[in-house]
């Protein structure tokens, strides 16, 4: 358990049999700490607003204060970036924005954080990267492509933006992923470790002598472990902020097309 990477690892909590499927092969159906971590995630949500929605007064409680303020923040995200069609696209970026919102900080309290997984993760940016193609070329055509003719650009140097602008395109879902994942990743590891020199240093100052020099490290540990677990609170709704923001910012290139052209 003192391995840092361990928090990380996916485990069977109930083991089910097996399904073969028809052109996908063998299914594993066990249910892991990864779905327990996602499903109590989605229930959360959906309890949050349901109690926020249900009942609801002109004169809100702090419940329903705290819903609407939530609801109100990401409604202003999508109408500041995407403009008067926001709203349209509201209900994806809200329910992007809870879902990663409450799995990070769920993730401070449980033995496994959902987001922490580049599966899960590479699935939320190939949602997000899918609407943005369905939304383009539905909304746009052929004339999607456009995208990646800077009509700003010196006639010359057009196919060359073009180009970079195309593999930056691509790139979105992987920086979309990577940057969630690795967020997540890196600041639990660095919490395991100082709350592992504060168990271990402690240990050995028990023993005495010129061992309770441990001590003021150890102190210092948990320093360090205090300011992190609060810089992870932070971490884990910044994360999910920053990737409802980028969501916007890329159906905007595609609502927008037209316009930014």
């Amino acid at each position: 358990m003192a391995d840092p990477i361990h928090q990380f690892q996916i485990q069977k909590v109930v083991d089910l049999p097996d399904v073969t499927l028809p052109g996908v092969g063998v299914v594993d159906l066990a249910i892991t700490n990864s779905h327990i971590a996602m499903t109590l995630g989605f229930v959360l949500v959906v309890g949050f607003l349901a109690m926020v929605t249900s009942g609801a007064k002109v004169v809100p409680g702090r419940l329903q204060a705290a819903g609407e303020s939530l609801f109100g923040m990401i409604d202003n995200l999508t109408d500041s970036i995407i403009g008067h069609e926001g709203r349209k696209y509201f209900p994806f970026i809200f329910t992007l924005f809870t879902l990663i919102l409450v799995m990070n900080i769920l993730g401070m309290f449980m033995t496994f954080t959902a987001t922490s997984q580049l599966a899960v993760t590479v699935t939320f940016a190939i949602l997000t990267f899918g609407l943005v193609l369905v939304v383009g070329f539905a909304k746009n055509g052929l004339g999607f492509f456009k995208l990646f003719w800077p009509m700003g650009a010196p006639l010359a140097l057009r196919p060359v933006v073009g180009a970079i602008e195309f593999v930056s395109f691509l790139l979105r879902p992987v920086t979309l992923a990577l940057r969630l994942f690795g967020n997540m990743l890196g600041g639990h590891v660095a919490l395991k470790i100082f709350a592992g020199f504060v168990v271990s240093l402690g240990a050995l100052a028990m023993g005495g002598g010129l061992n309770l020099l441990a001590f003021p490290v150890a102190a210092l540990s948990l320093g360090m472990v205090v300011a992190l677990t609060a810089l992870e609170f932070l971490v884990a709704f910044l994360q999910a902020f920053v990737f409802a923001v980028l969501a916007c910012i890329y159906l905007n290139d595609v609502v927008n097309l037209d316009h930014a052209h």
